[in-house]
């Protein structure tokens, strides 16, 4: 195990930190006994107290027990965005030993069923904006019901002018008939209370998906302990307390925002302060005013905040911790924010199958557009990728990991399982398929990919995914998808596309591009499609895709 970094270590922390047995909702309720009546949400004015949201949590957890037969293990959805609702289902769907199955919202309907059926969802909570998105999928297959929520009944317009909320916070409460669907406020009505359960360490809690290289999405096996590691890891590494106040904008879906805008805060018994949709002037005018003392967010989000004309050092001071990931942070951008909060972005790296990060940056010694040093009990290693062999300082090579975050395995794919880990010295390492290097301090940094994947804003596109939406257009005869270079979301989704013959001359770009649109997730929509007659081929007939991904990247 490396430990060259253990000489920057953060001053007062231990290296080690013993993961707890206890489930992942205690941390709830432990929180709200000790805080019963302290805010654990702020959300467009309205607040839930932790006396408020434990409520809740029994109501939703008793209505999914008794009224729809959810059972321990149960696979149970949640596709919504950030809202008072996204963590009351969360907490109740684990309060009766349910497994949590995060959907990102931007999914359409396709994507979700795929979702649904690879983990056979039966029921899930959905927001009422997404509803057109939902209901075609009820009685088709595994899922039976839908409990609708509108993020309208947590928000209070007498304390947030409603002209400033997002069109999802504004709409009202809908009426729905269809058969199976339940409104959040009938839940809550119902007032039914769930039995106790007897959960373990290393059960299933969550199963949040990410993409591979077949283009399809995989699962990853989280058990609470896997979970617990990194939410008592992040509430240490940034020094939460009670008194913290977090502006938690990262999407609760995404195992970054799971466990530092969500998990960690309401395990300190600290204040969320919720926003469902990003708002740059928003979220400055909420950091002055609720006085949030840390947050998490991705540099490009970071980027856009801190252009604003208004922003002054005055109404800043509150702030004690900014970081995140997603992509590295420019220099010039880190200097600026220096200079109005005196803080230095503290980037750190992970993946899904970490439950967010596996590495930091130590908070007094940070260093940008670097991943950081490992956290705690990670051991972390750069071997050749052929070979397997393990190499040096400076050395390029394919970053494994072996810590306590470390997932179980994929979903339904054993066989996917096994080549994703690599034994070292009898320990178990996963292999993330990036490359890196380590400098002689022992701070990490990336260098590549070894897969084939695009990052936007932080949310992982496999081109292989794009490519198989896209043929099914009738204009399209061939398509090979890469990144390209984007100043707003670090890098963009392009299709190079072969058209048929008959169609070659008269298809127009922005229409395929539309018609992407309405059939997957707006981050995984090509941005730019450029026309070709051929593409770079192998002698075997295999497309070069690295051909046009330098291609793009020389270019810009």
């Amino acid at each position: 195990m490396l430990s060259k970094h253990f000489a920057h270590w953060p001053p007062l922390l231990p290296k080690t930190l013993t993961v707890p047995c206890t489930p992942i909702d205690d941390n709830l309720f432990v929180a709200a006994r000790r805080y019963p009546d302290k805010p654990a949400v702020i959300y467009y004015g309205g607040v839930l107290t932790y006396r408020e949201i434990t409520d809740q949590v029994e109501r939703v957890a008793g209505f999914l027990a008794e009224r729809l037969k959810v059972k321990q293990g149960d696979r149970v959805a949640i596709y919504m965005q950030n809202s008072p609702q996204f963590v009351v289902a969360y907490y109740a769907i684990l309060r009766i030993g349910a497994v949590v199955v995060p959907i990102n919202p931007m999914n359409k309907t396709d994507e979700l069923a795929f979702f649904v059926q690879d983990c056979q969802v039966e029921a899930a909570f959905v927001g009422q904006e997404l509803a057109s998105q939902a209901l075609p999928l009820l009685k088709r297959g595994s899922l039976k019901h839908l409990i609708m929520a509108s993020y309208s009944e947590y928000a209070n317009p007498e304390r947030s002018p409603s002209t400033s909320w997002p069109k999802e916070v504004q709409l009202p409460p809908q009426s729905f008939t269809e058969q199976g669907v339940t409104s959040w406020r009938e839940v809550l009505s119902a007032r039914l209370k769930p039995e106790e359960r007897q959960v373990r360490a290393d059960d299933l809690a969550v199963l949040p998906y990410t993409s591979g290289t077949t283009g399809k999405p995989k699962g990853c096996i989280h058990s609470h302990r896997t979970v617990q590691a990194n939410i008592f890891g992040a509430q240490t590494w940034a020094s939460l307390t009670s008194d913290t106040v977090s502006l938690s904008c990262l999407p609760f879906f995404h195992v970054t925002g799971m466990v530092h805008s969500m998990h960690a805060p309401i395990l300190n018994g600290g204040t969320m302060v919720i926003m469902t949709r990003w708002n740059r002037e928003l979220a400055a005018e909420w950091i002055e005013q609720y006085r949030c003392t840390h947050w998490i967010n991705i540099s490009t989000m970071l980027v856009d905040f801190l252009a604003q004309p208004t922003l002054t050092a005055e109404r800043l001071d509150s702030l004690l911790f900014i970081g995140g990931g997603g992509a590295s942070l420019p220099k010039a951008v880190g200097e600026k924010l220096y200079e109005l909060t005196h803080l230095r972005y503290v980037e750190g790296y992970g993946l899904t199958e970490t439950m967010s990060h596996s590495h930091f940056n130590p908070p007094g010694r940070p260093k940008l557009q670097c991943m950081g040093i490992p956290s705690f009990d990670v051991d972390a290693r750069i071997i050749d990728v052929e070979s397997g062999r393990e190499l040096g300082a400076g050395e390029e090579g394919e970053l494994v990991v072996h810590g306590p975050q470390v997932f179980q395995g994929y979903w339904g794919r054993p066989e996917e399982t096994e080549k994703s880990f690599i034994t070292i010295g009898g320990k178990r390492f996963f292999r993330t398929g990036d490359i890196a290097q380590y400098d002689e301090e022992g701070y990490f940094f990336i260098v590549d990919r070894l897969k084939r994947m695009i990052n936007v804003s932080g949310f992982k596109v496999w081109p292989t995914e794009v490519e198989s939406i896209l043929y099914q257009h009738p204009a399209i005869q061939q398509v090979c998808v890469v990144g390209m270079p984007d100043g707003r979301s670090g890098e963009a989704v392009k299709a190079y596309i072969i058209l048929r013959d008959q169609v070659a001359g008269g298809a127009d770009k922005e229409a395929i591009i539309e018609w992407a649109r309405e059939r997957m997730a707006a981050y995984k929509c090509p941005k730019s499609i450029e026309f070709v007659s051929t593409l770079p081929m192998t002698s075997t007939g295999k497309i070069l895709w690295r051909v046009l991904q330098e291609k793009e990247f020389k270019n810009s």
